[in-house]
């Protein structure tokens, strides 16, 4: 017997109930567990001098999970943080993001390494986000790669004592002293 497997679409993502957090990835759900101190430490840290730097120089839009990011209609995910810029700002919604934004970051937990690093990684990728960076709380290095012809290629990995910069974010330079 030949089975087909079911294909979820936003429209059934929007009728979940409220209080998790989902993401759709491929039509499939998955359930996204509350992050631990250290990440919402980290994250916080991380927000808050990309958001003085953003807004300061009027680059664009910057925010944090959960917010629904829409990039196609089987494809549904709440990243970390976001960033997208003021030229392509006719993507922010009141109710989500329709489309890839420039900069996502995700970092890890032990429950999302593998979604992280694997199949967001991917859709990232398939859908235009043009730079992406994965905070790894354990190692304490964040990893910077950009979007190329063949999916996104690491540009750069920080650790203790580095100063971590972005081709996406001209001149911003942050001591990942900082964050960790």
């Amino acid at each position: 017997m030949l089975r087909t497997k079911v294909k979820f679409t936003y429209e059934d993502y929007e009728q979940l109930p409220q209080d998790k957090r989902y993401e759709l990835m491929e039509g499939e759900f998955s359930m996204v567990p509350s992050p631990g101190w250290s990440h919402q430490t980290v994250s916080k840290k991380l927000f808050r001098i990309l958001d003085d730097y953003i807004t300061s120089r009027k680059l664009g839009e910057i925010c944090y999970a959960p917010l629904d990011v829409v990039l196609s209609d089987e494809d549904v995910i709440q990243p970390d943080i976001l960033f997208i810029s003021k030229e392509r700002s006719h993507i922010i919604t009141e109710k989500n993001i329709q489309g890839a934004p420039d900069l996502v970051i995700e970092i890890l937990s032990p429950a999302t390494v593998g979604r992280d690093k694997g199949l967001k990684r991917k859709l990232y990728a398939k859908y235009g986000v043009k730079e992406y960076w994965i905070a790894d709380l354990q190692n304490k290095r964040v990893e910077v790669m950009t979007l190329g012809e063949k999916g996104f290629e690491t540009t750069q990995v920080y650790q203790a004592g580095d100063s971590l910069n972005s081709t996406l974010l001209k001149e911003f330079s942050l001591k990942l002293e900082e964050i960790f």
